[in-house]
């Protein structure tokens, strides 16, 4: 499986459904699961974690509702977990058409970013409804 190159610069993350998120991020971004999926019926929800092959980045908390009365639940209804990933790319252009061959979907841009010095960011969707913004490597 081919995927994209690109470096985690900026997290648990809501998420409505584990196993569609864990294939999401595998997909899209070479994630593998660490540990879980572990029910934590205190909490009220069910999480696991994702890391990359030899640590190249930091590890990522799934978490989804366990049942309706979830907080998770109500976050989701809100909007979401974390509000977004960013990941650092080498060439927006590339990586842009090979996230939309992955089913992505284009929120906005590339556009210049003041506070990344002009270098350009794009917002964008992944098949598990997260929002993923990449920025030009400096």
């Amino acid at each position: 499986m081919k995927v994209m190159e690109v470096r985690f610069a900026h997290m648990g993350v809501a998420v409505a459904d584990i196993l569609t998120a864990r294939e999401s991020f595998a997909e899209l971004f070479g994630y593998e699961l660490v540990s879980g999926p572990f029910d934590d019926p205190i909490q009220k929800v069910t999480v696991c974690f994702l890391g990359t092959p030899g640590n190249r980045e930091p590890v990522i908390e799934l978490i989804a509702p366990l049942g309706e009365d979830s907080p998770v639940k109500r976050l989701l209804a809100k909007g979401g977990g974390a509000y977004h990933l960013c990941y650092e790319v080498a060439d927006m252009e590339k990586a842009m058409n090979e996230a939309k061959s992955k089913g992505c979907v284009t929120v906005s841009g590339p556009v210049a970013a003041v506070a990344f010095g002009g270098r350009r960011i794009a917002w964008l969707y992944t098949p598990a409804r997260q929002l993923v913004e990449f920025v030009e490597r400096g």
